[in-house]
This record gives C-alpha cells, sequence and structure tokens, in this order.
C-alpha cells in the first residue's frame, strides 16, 4: 500500500529550494535536503526529481498569489478592488519573498500555467466591472490595464524585496495607480478616493 505524502514535507522542500535560488547558493540533491531531516530520495518520491520540485516551486508562487487574491472583498467600487488587488499582490510577495522572485523564473516550467494566467484574470474581470459602470472609457482594453497595473506593483515590490528600495517606496504606489486609472477616464477625485480605500491594507513599513 503506496504511503501518503506529507504535505509538510512537500512545502518544507518547496521553500528550502526557493530560499537557495534567491540566495544563489548551489544546489543539488544533498544541499537540498541538508538540515531538512528527509533523505534526498524524498525529493523524487515528492516530485519525481530535480526538475519537477522547481516546477512545483514555481507554481507555489502563483498558487499562494491566487489564494491571496481570492481572499481579497470584493466591494460596489470596482476601482477601490483593482487597488485592493494591488495591495494583496504586494502583501504577498512581502510574507513570500523567495518563492516570489522564483515565480517569474521562465528557466522553469509551470506545472499548470492556466492558473498563474488567473492571477491576471481576476484584474481583467474587475476592470470589466468598472468599464461596466462608468468608471474607464468605453474604448479602454481591460487586459492593457491589468498588465500595466500589474507591472506597477511587480517593478515596486521587486525592487523592494531584492534590496536596491526601502520598504517605505512602495507608498508610491497608490498615486502611481491613481495616474493610471485617471488616464483610462476615472475622475480624479472618486480615483483618489477608491484607491486610497483599497491601497491602505497594504502592510506598512514598520510592519515585520
Amino acid at each position: 500500500m503506496a504511503r501518503t505524502k506529507d504535505p509538510a514535507i512537500c512545502t518544507l522542500l518547496i521553500e528550502r529550494a526557493a530560499q537557495m535560488l534567491r540566495a544563489r547558493e548551489p544546489v543539488t540533491l544533498r544541499s537540498i535536503v541538508a538540515g531538512t531531516g528527509v533523505s534526498t530520495m524524498a525529493v523524487y518520491t515528492y516530485f519525481g526529481g530535480m526538475d519537477g520540485l522547481w516546477r512545483a516551486t514555481r507554481q507555489e508562487g502563483f498558487t499562494r498569489l491566487a489564494a491571496r487574491l481570492r481572499a481579497v472583498p470584493l466591494s460596489a467600487d470596482p476601482v477601490r478592488d483593482l487597488a485592493a488587488l494591488g495591495a494583496a499582490y504586494l502583501s504577498n510577495a512581502l510574507v513570500n519573498p523567495d518563492l516570489y522572485r522564483v515565480m517569474f523564473d521562465a528557466g522553469f516550467e509551470l506545472e499548470d500555467p492556466a492558473a498563474a494566467d488567473a492571477t491576471l484574470h481576476c484584474l481583467v474581470t474587475t476592470i470589466q466591472r468598472a468599464k461596466e459602470l462608468g468608471r474607464f472609457r468605453p474604448d479602454a482594453d481591460p487586459l492593457a490595464l491589468a498588465t500595466q497595473s500589474w507591472v506597477i506593483g511587480h517593478g515596486l515590490v521587486s525592487l523592494v524585496t531584492t534590496g536596491p528600495l526601502e520598504r517605505q517606496a512602495l507608498d508610491h504606489g497608490a498615486p502611481m495607480l491613481t495616474a493610471l486609472f485617471i488616464s483610462y477616464g476615472d475622475e480624479p477625485d472618486a480615483c483618489r478616493r477608491s484607491v486610497e480605500l483599497g491601497w491602505h491594507p497594504y502592510p506598512h513599513p514598520s510592519d515585520p
């Protein structure tokens, strides 16, 4: 009878791999399991080998991001929701910095590319709601705006998690998103209020 795989060991190896990649440590079967209390065979048992571990590690980053975005409570104000989704994106990266860096490394395949695409799609659907309510111009392209919003969040948090910028730099996200949304037709005062309401929950620089 096959033994049930322990999710804790799976998570342990994934997080260990992500930490080593981010730290640019030499990664081998032995170094992956060193100090974990599991044998090298666990990499084959849980992932089928090192290639499977890399795929699972990258996928886990998107899995956690998707869970964080799903946890954002949506409101009747889609522009507020867009800002809240952006704040959740930043929060996820700050909580999972090792996985965040690996999830965008195209050198490793994804187990489920569609699941990764879904994280962008949630922005697209929220932007479509904003169009339907007249917050954005009728000719606004939801995918283009979603991509531009993602670029703002990704650029900021990447510079913070890799070190060049201090965490306070994340405060620039709100005015940048506000300017972007106004350029797509939102009324300036209403846009500022909505973004402020949505952006507020992201972790403050003084938070752990």
